[in-house]
């Protein structure tokens, strides 16, 4: 009986966890790379971080210092569009989270390089998208940028 009362209540915490995941993945991007810089807010609270704002010329930063102690920088165009994300820290931030719509094109370009073996670093140049990440435990920095969206006078070296 006793068994039988602990299979149900775990069936019913899978489900329930099933349910909550699909929830959250169908949660629109945020202020993620091509999305508004209006919800950057959203992201300092999903991060748990605190947020500064550095302006340049043809465009302006935003850094959130997340709790976990990731730096994670927005690159927002004069037209109020992500344009690039970079990020460095001990811990990779949520890729999904900060790739928006783009997170599926990174994942299939991963994919089809091979399992992500060691330490080796991830570059994808593709059309539409450019990712770098490198690092390893408690080290990790990497940008992600749309280079039709690079504003003329920002050079994809130029993103820290």
């Amino acid at each position: 009986m006793a068994r039988r009362r602990a299979a149900s209540i775990m069936s019913k915490m899978f489900a329930t966890a099933a349910i909550c995941a699909t929830l959250t993945g169908a949660v629109p991007a945020r202020a993620a790379l091509g999305g508004d810089v209006a919800s950057i807010q959203m992201d300092e609270v999903r991060m748990q971080g605190t947020r500064r704002t550095i302006a340049a010329d043809a465009y302006t930063v935003h850094e959130i210092q997340a709790a976990s102690g990731t730096v994670v920088r927005e690159y927002a165009g004069a037209d109020g569009k992500v344009f690039a994300v970079t990020f460095h820290g001990p811990y990779q931030p949520d890729m999904r989270q900060i790739l928006g719509n783009y997170f599926d094109q990174y994942y299939r370009a991963v994919t089809a390089q091979g399992t992500r073996r060691g330490r080796r670093p991830v570059a994808i140049n593709e059309p539409g998208l450019s990712v770098q990440i490198a690092g390893h435990l408690r080290s990790f920095a990497g940008r992600a940028y749309v280079p039709e969206m690079l504003p003329s006078a920002v050079r994809a070296e130029d993103l820290q």
